[in-house]
């Protein structure tokens, strides 16, 4: 009798269906449907179908702004790589982010290009961010791509690539790069008057930046970021030797790369060529720091153009961080062993107190409190 009861009470409510309904009505068979009953649920179809819509949409949009890209960008990475692309199209994650591995080039152990473009396809997160740059001036949401372009020479080797951290960056991408990046903390922040006073450079030292924006025959980098054409869609270019993010203990040699990466915000797939000379550039610059290729002056890399003192400068501050990270490791052992001595005390002593009486426990307690107020006060008295 009581389930019957409590099944009465979960039982919904019969429809009140009144027999004199004149409305729209459709009939097949036992069914019947009234449109004149279903109000409220016609916004929750509309809206479930305007998110579906969306999803395809902004789906679509994104493979076609990517696949534009790489497409005008495509004959340039087939001069510069034997495999300029190891899959058929673009590799996918999901529906914003794609990726591109290409091989087989001198001076080159890879190049991976990521595109990681806004979330068209996902409604409540695109207007989130729409939001959020309304809110926040100092948040710059766009559709990106990355090229990582490996050296060949090996960390630890002595040759034509220099381990340094430089970098051309847009001044107002200065902040998300000191967020997102750790390497860039070897560096110093500074204009110069051979690139637009858009643009700043984050450099080690002064002889690397110089070396770097001097012209090499025909291919100048200052000339090519100074160009109207590409400079809403220049970002960064970065040559670095270091991990993006501080690692917990010295990266052995075998475990860090030489890397040049170039970021671009992608342009509309209208013009989606427009990035092209940005990108010969950075195969230019690969040259130039690896002495690679014909262009005068660039014999022996960017090493052997830099003076000598530059070198060890560069060689002592990474000898200074890596000793101040193998302390760091250090010390988090230490404590990380000290707490887990704590711990086991802690463990015996409340196996021992479940082991007695509740007055023994009292009184055990109450001399852990004493022995505790004498530590402090003997801390007191010290200072």
């Amino acid at each position: 009798m009581a389930a019957f009861n409590i099944a009465k009470f979960l039982t919904p409510p019969m429809p009140n269906v009144a027999a004199e309904y004149d409305g729209l009505e459709f009939k097949w068979k036992f069914l019947t449907f009234r449109p004149a009953y279903f109000k409220n649920e016609v916004y929750f179809l509309a809206a479930a179908l305007l998110y579906v819509a969306f999803y395809f949409y902004g789906k679509k949009a994104n493979e076609r702004t990517a696949r534009k890209w790489f497409e005008a960008h495509r004959p340039l990475y087939e001069s510069q790589f034997s495999k300029p692309n190891h899959t058929e199209g673009l590799s996918q994650d999901g529906n914003s982010d794609f990726f591109v591995f290409s091989t087989g080039r001198r001076a080159l152990t890879s190049l991976h290009t990521t595109f990681t473009l806004r979330p068209r396809h996902d409604l409540f997160q695109y207007l989130f961010q729409l939001a959020r740059s309304l809110v926040e001036l100092d948040y710059n949401v766009y559709d990106e791509v990355e090229l990582e372009f490996t050296f060949r020479e090996p960390v630890g080797k002595e040759g034509a690539v220099p381990e340094c951290v430089w970098a051309v960056v847009a001044k107002d991408e200065l902040k998300k790069i000191r967020k997102d990046r750790w390497d860039v903390t070897f560096t110093k922040t500074t204009d110069s008057t051979a690139l637009p006073s858009s643009l700043a450079v984050m450099s080690e030292f002064a002889d690397v930046t110089t070396n770097l924006l001097k012209p090499y025959g025909t291919f100048s980098l200052p000339a090519v970021l100074s160009s109207p054409a590409v400079q809403p869609y220049f970002r960064s270019l970065s040559l670095t030797d270091q991990p993006r993010t501080r690692p917990e203990r010295p990266l052995s040699p075998s475990e860090r790369t030489k890397r040049l990466i170039l970021t671009l915000a992608l342009p509309p797939a209208s013009d989606a060529a427009a990035t092209v000379p940005l990108v010969a550039a950075a195969f230019q610059l690969v040259d130039v720091v690896a002495g690679e290729g014909r262009l005068p002056g660039a014999r022996g890399g960017l090493s052997a153009a830099l003076r000598p003192e530059t070198r060890t400068k560069l060689r002592k501050t990474r000898e200074e961080v890596e000793r101040a990270l193998r302390e760091d490791a250090v010390r988090e052992k230490r404590e990380e062993a000290e707490e887990q001595k704590a711990a086991a005390r802690k463990r015996a002593q409340e196996e021992r107190l479940s082991k007695l009486s509740a007055a023994e426990q009292k009184k055990a307690l109450e001399r852990e409190k004493k022995r505790a107020l004498r530590k402090t006060q003997g801390k007191v008295k010290m200072r």
